[in-house]
């Protein structure tokens, strides 16, 4: 189904408790996706799907964790200040092709995000205390992130996904607990590329929740592949979507909810 229809079912779901039906009505007139993730492009994995809640008038925002400091792809950048900049750009310029509010950007370091599983000083690390922040603030209706796998296992994507999940989970319908959504390859549509082989694979009946898209949204993401000149070759950028759209989404991005909540 579309992803506004993914969300608007959310939002019935939540609808159940009568201390909650005013929120749930004002979140449904303007719904908000956070897709939070660690580092600049790690939203492509489900980019068709960003750009068709967009496109039906959903708010969304991108939240990346890190600016990308210690990843300089394809690129001649050393690590640090300039390369942060760069891929700061990219991603704004791929929020842009794909329809999506400016993103926000918590500058912690790429691959030091470790060190936010605990704090010395006080229950939450600095890292978990932001993202329950920007979830209150925001108020989504459904936050997508990596799931447990992290993609292809990136302790950075992982931490993410462990404090995003410990948040959700500790919310309830009263609060506007958001849907969880994590993205998924189904199992046996890996494409036969070297670099892809790494990445984790979900049984595809976990998989309950398919975001169709159409050509326009498929062609706005791969406009914001093309933004990722610091992470992929020319050659890469031509070929990503494609590759991805013909075995791994097969014209829908694939998701399984982290949590099943009583009606």
């Amino acid at each position: 189904m579309p992803m506004i229809r993914v969300i608007l079912a959310a939002s019935l779901l939540l609808a159940g408790p009568a201390a909650a039906q005013a929120q749930t009505e004002a979140r449904t007139a303007k719904p908000t996706i956070l897709a939070i993730f660690a580092h600049p492009d790690d939203e492509l994995i489900v980019a068709p799907a960003l750009a068709d809640a967009a496109g039906d008038g959903v708010r969304v925002k991108v939240v990346y964790a890190t600016r990308g400091d210690a990843g300089p792809g394809v690129s001649d950048f050393e690590k640090g200040a300039e390369l942060a900049a760069a891929r700061e750009q990219e991603a704004r310029c791929a929020s842009g092709a794909l329809g999506l509010d400016d993103p926000i950007f918590l500058d912690y370091g790429d691959g030091t995000l470790w060190q936010q599983a605990q704090s010395q000083e006080g229950a939450q690390s600095p890292l978990e205390a932001e993202l329950r922040a920007l979830i209150a603030e925001h108020d989504p209706v459904t936050i997508i992130t990596w799931g447990p796998d992290g993609g292809y296992g990136h302790a950075d994507h992982r931490m993410v996904h462990a404090l995003v999940a410990e948040i959700v989970q500790g919310m309830t319908l009263g609060e506007g607990a958001p849907q969880l959504l994590y993205p998924g390859i189904p199992t046996g549509t890996l494409p036969p590329v070297p670099e892809l082989q790494r990445w984790a694979t979900t049984a595809p009946e976990l998989l309950s929740v398919n975001a169709k898209y159409d050509e326009a949204e498929l062609a706005r993401a791969a406009d914001a592949v093309q933004c990722y000149a610091t992470q992929f070759d020319a050659a890469s950028r031509a070929q990503l979507v494609n590759v991805f759209d013909q075995s791994i989404w097969q014209g829908a991005v694939h998701f399984r909810r982290a949590f099943g909540r009583k009606d």
